[in-house]
């Protein structure tokens, strides 16, 4: 996907000379968590909003060059991996520099996360499986194959949560053949996370327990 588009460049890079009582008055005009700074046109890293509202107002950025960060991506960076370094970083604006380091403007998370909304895994009818399993045992290519034996189409795979020893994977598919899908994944070992009406597995030990408390109760 192409992500150049959305380079934005209506906010300059503050100057490090620049006061600090004017980067709190253009932080309270924004909704940005950050604002890139710059040395001689050479960008430095991003003042923090929560930071700037702690500094003292009569003082430059100068002077706290300590608290910058350094983050950024490249014009050319993968849109997945952008979205990623707004994780890392925490925040809702990404510079993005020329292979020649040159500041050629921000991405806005907002615009990453559209390009997300757009793809198949999002915008694509379907079931959503999660399935959870030790982070040992488990394997991409046995989940697609588990899938895929079962004559489904996989709109999307991936990691969503690893906790301790185990993984979970959360899937996408089309609807056919759910219920056949769920009963692979258990044979071989996965624990589903995820509640599905039509699983007769879970039907059945409803049933039962039913079966047992009018047994006990007789």
């Amino acid at each position: 996907m192409d992500t150049l588009q959305y380079i934005i460049n209506d906010i300059q890079p503050f100057n490090v000379s620049a006061n600090i009582l004017e980067v709190q008055s253009t932080f309270n005009q924004l909704t940005y968590s950050h604002i890139p700074v710059e040395k001689d046109g050479v960008y430095l890293g991003c003042i923090s909003e929560n930071d700037v509202h702690c500094f003292e107002s009569t003082q430059q950025i100068n002077d706290y060059l300590y608290s910058l960060e350094p983050f950024f991506v490249r014009e050319n960076t993968n849109w997945l991996d952008v979205l990623e370094a707004f994780a890392l970083h925490n925040s809702n604006i990404m510079p993005v520099l020329s292979v020649n380091n040159n500041y050629l403007g921000y991405f806005e998370l907002g615009d990453i996360i559209s390009l997300f909304n757009n793809t198949p895994f999002l915008n694509e009818a379907g079931g959503i499986i999660v399935v959870e399993k030790d982070q040992r045992d488990y394997s991409f290519s046995e989940i697609c194959q588990i899938i895929e034996s079962n004559d489904a189409k996989i709109l999307g795979v991936f990691i969503s949560k690893m906790e301790g020893n185990l993984m979970q994977a959360t899937i996408k598919i089309g609807y056919t053949g759910m219920n056949a899908i769920v009963q692979t994944f258990r044979r071989y070992g996965y624990h589903i996370i995820s509640e599905h009406e039509e699983d007769k597995f879970i039907e059945d030990l409803k049933n039962r327990s039913n079966y047992l408390d009018k047994y006990l109760n007789i």
